[in-house]
């Protein structure tokens, strides 16, 4: 890797038609062998854990993928919430209950004074980690909103992080200064024949600015990197190892920032289509497992896409960091709001109920593990 490259040229010498072709080559003595080789991220072991072939060593995988998750992040369990300001869009993904084309969608963008309230309900909840959501909406969310509410309210959180549209460099840096730290950004698919499908109008469509979207964050000083890719457009394991070589790459290349990786599974949504590609429970565990053999370090988070009982499952395996009592529609904390969501939640118990379910587990439910000390604002 020369000093010039970058994600984007890592990824020509993965095209789809390789990966799909060595995922299915792999045999149980690869499995084994990647077993063995576990906690060094190799992408011939990545997809051989992912292959059709590691299904009968699932067990093995789960106990290896939760003993190095105790290894490396103990007991605890960390905690955020995400805050919809805008679900106002100008693209046309086919998945989102967002898309500008969907009919009767019913839309809504808090003003500053609205989101601070929203912020401030969240904080007198416990909640320490917030991150900002929104649909691609510079018109009514420009940056300079989001740098402007994370001034206001930074003071009551630990964190402040978002995800909303890919941003220019000077953009990320406007909102570094004023206190945001971290950036999720999720590619959806890294096969550019599939996004192009699912993309069909509007800035998101650009498939290589947003897929160079992280590495400007990251360049800008955000101490925080959320990577993921929506499951069911595509198959999960070709997607699962890009997202590997993906964060590999910043975790070597940025190794100042934490990397996460998400795992969202696609759930209803207004005018959104079904899963083409449907991910089963144990395709997830699978997936999961794999990476966390691979890529000991990684953050591993998981939403409210998932249902009750089965993430505090997925927390003895690999999760590392959830949300809880989350609202998809923007006002949806303190406002019995009409606007459209980005899609239905499955887990819609508050904090309080998580936090306990995660405690009866054995787990350690932690709000923050940082403070600001080091900030002089």
């Amino acid at each position: 890797m020369t000093a010039s490259s970058n994600f984007s040229d890592l990824i020509q010498t993965w095209p789809p038609v390789r990966v799909r072709e060595v995922i299915a080559s792999r045999a149980s003595d690869d499995v084994l062998r990647a077993l063995n080789a576990s906690g060094n991220f190799d992408a011939f072991n990545l997809a051989a854990l992912v292959s059709p072939a590691a299904e009968p060593f699932l067990e093995r995988l789960a106990r290896c993928s939760a003993n190095w998750t105790r290894q490396r992040f103990g007991s605890a369990v960390q905690f955020f919430v995400p805050l919809y300001v805008s679900n106002y869009c100008c693209n046309g993904c086919r998945y989102c209950g967002f898309n500008r084309d969907t009919a009767n969608s019913v839309r809504r963008a808090l003003s500053l004074d609205e989101a601070v309230v929203e912020a401030e309900c969240l904080a007198d909840q416990g909640f320490a980690q917030l991150l900002l959501v929104s649909g691609e909406d510079r018109k009514n969310t420009p940056p300079k909103y989001f740098a402007d509410l994370a001034r206001r309210i930074r003071q009551r959180f630990a964190s402040i992080q978002v995800e909303i549209y890919s941003l220019s460099f000077d953009e990320y840096k406007l909102l570094a200064a004023a206190g945001v730290d971290g950036v999720t950004m999720f590619q959806e698919s890294y096969n550019p024949a599939v996004y192009a499908d699912y993309h069909l109008s509007g800035p998101k469509r650009d498939y290589a600015n947003r897929l160079d979207s992280i590495e400007r964050a990251a360049r800008s000083g955000m101490t925080f990197l959320g990577l993921g890719s929506l499951l069911g457009i595509n198959d999960w394991r070709e997607e699962i190892f890009y997202l590997g070589l993906h964060t590999d790459y910043l975790q070597k290349r940025y190794w100042r920032s934490a990397v996460s990786i998400s795992f969202p599974r696609m759930r209803p949504a207004h005018g959104g289509e079904p899963a083409a590609h449907p991910v089963a429970d144990t395709e997830l565990v699978q997936l999961m497992c794999a990476l966390r053999i691979q890529l000991p370090d990684v953050i591993m988070t998981l939403s409210t896409r998932e249902s009750p009982g089965f993430r505090e499952q997925l927390v003895k395996l690999a999760v590392t960091k959830m949300s809880a009592g989350a609202k998809t529609t923007p006002g949806g904390y303190t406002d019995a709001t009409s606007a459209e969501a980005q899609f239905e939640v499955a887990d819609k118990r508050p904090l309080r109920e998580v936090a306990a379910a995660i405690a009866a587990a054995g787990f350690d439910p932690v709000m923050k593990d940082w403070d600001r000390s080091y900030d002089p604002s």
